[in-house]
């Protein structure tokens, strides 16, 4: 169980605080979906949550274990928003063993496998893959370090409607093994596969009913 209590993130440079008493709980192998406008602080919560940020003020506990940031990397696995700029192998093979030279070639497999890439030829370049492809090679790597929470970043960004509904349903089926946790501006396809919803709005988020969310984005203002 993930647990957020009265998170605050207000650095010295802003004026106000970007995240604002900020409470959440998500159960294992639930997906929730927090949903808000560019700049509402979507992108710095996920940061908190995967380490690569520290709170100002709050706790965020894992079960009844509150998490340092160092903890937070081990228990999370975030995937950008636009994964495929950040890959840095040559082949999709030297990608999911980026920092794992020790993996074997059964646990790439097991991780392709469960994003439907299980035939693909390890020796291709990951930046020669359709877009499709590419997000589903960015959700095997972070798969491969078996995190606690899988979270994703705006998955659907950038892709046409065919790949983001395969998207979608990929994700769908993830979440009966991983906890997920997913932000995006527009839930008009996310909201479906959802367990709990969330909207954030100038750093203050609230427990939306996923039923109350239609396809408009302007929905989920409060």
């Amino acid at each position: 169980m993930l647990y957020l209590r009265n998170l605050v993130y207000h650095p010295a440079a802003s004026p106000t605080a970007i995240l604002k008493s900020i409470d959440l709980e998500l159960s294992p192998q639930q997906l929730g979906l927090i949903i808000g406008p560019s700049g509402s602080g979507k992108t710095t919560l996920m940061e908190i949550l995967a380490g690569l940020a520290t709170q100002t003020a709050g706790q965020i506990k894992w079960r009844d274990r509150q998490l340092t940031p160092e903890e937070l990397q081990q228990l999370a696995g975030l995937v950008f928003q636009f994964p495929e700029r950040h890959f840095c192998g040559s082949t999709i093979l030297e990608e999911l063993r980026l920092g794992h030279p020790e993996l074997g070639y059964e646990r790439v497999r097991q991780a392709l496998a469960e994003v439907g890439l299980e035939d693909i030829p390890l020796h291709r370049p990951p930046h020669a893959l359709s877009g499709g492809q590419q997000r589903r090679i960015a959700l095997a790597v972070q798969l491969i370090r078996q995190p606690h929470i899988l979270m994703l970043d705006e998955p659907t960004a950038g892709l046409d409607f065919s790949i983001r509904q395969q998207l979608v349903n990929l994700l769908a089926r993830l979440k009966s093994s991983w906890t997920m946790l997913i932000v995006t501006h527009d839930p008009s396809e996310l909201v479906s596969i959802a367990d709990r919803c969330w909207s954030l709005n100038h750093g203050e988020l609230r427990s939306v009913e996923p039923a109350t969310l239609t396809a408009a984005p302007e929905a989920c203002s409060p």
